[in-house]
């Protein structure tokens, strides 16, 4: 084995490559964070435009997909910061030729977390919505409903 952790003062290009495809990694699920992100918050856009076009006459408002989607364009930010920040960090620790310890798995837990929570979140509210529209659409006989 090579590398500052077999006691050679001097990284081995392998170790600088594995901390590459790490950070490369990490900006990859940053940029996808960012883009559904994008997705999510044009979605409720994308709502008022179908019930504009199936002319139902509830004023049923759409933002809370503004938030939820806001809110993933931030954590994609924040992770490709840390990302940046990790990457700078090990890199100098492998100039440097010291020791790299092995880092515990809290950040990748918390996202995976924190997307999960955002899944169910959004699982809700799109259930609430589609039941709130299907209950609007019910009421009035003008209103022929589409089948999804």
């Amino acid at each position: 084995m090579e590398g500052p952790i077999a006691g050679n003062p001097h990284a081995a290009l392998s170790d600088y490559l594995a901390a590459e495809r790490t950070v490369l990694a990490w900006i990859r699920t940053g940029l996808a964070l960012m883009g559904f992100g994008f997705v999510v918050a044009r979605f409720g856009l994308f709502l008022q435009e179908l019930q504009a076009a199936e002319h139902t006459s509830s004023a049923q408002a759409y933002g809370l997909s503004l938030w939820f989607g806001t809110a993933l364009i931030a954590v994609g930010v924040f992770v490709n910061l840390f990302a940046g920040w990790q990457h700078a960090r090990l890199v100098r620790l492998l100039d440097r030729g010291d020791a790299v310890r092995s880092r515990p798995a809290g950040p990748a837990v918390t996202i995976a977390v924190f997307l999960a929570l955002v899944g169910l979140a959004m699982t809700v509210y799109l259930i609430s919505v589609r039941g709130s529209t299907h209950a609007t659409t019910g009421n009035n006989p003008g209103i022929t409903r589409r089948s999804p």
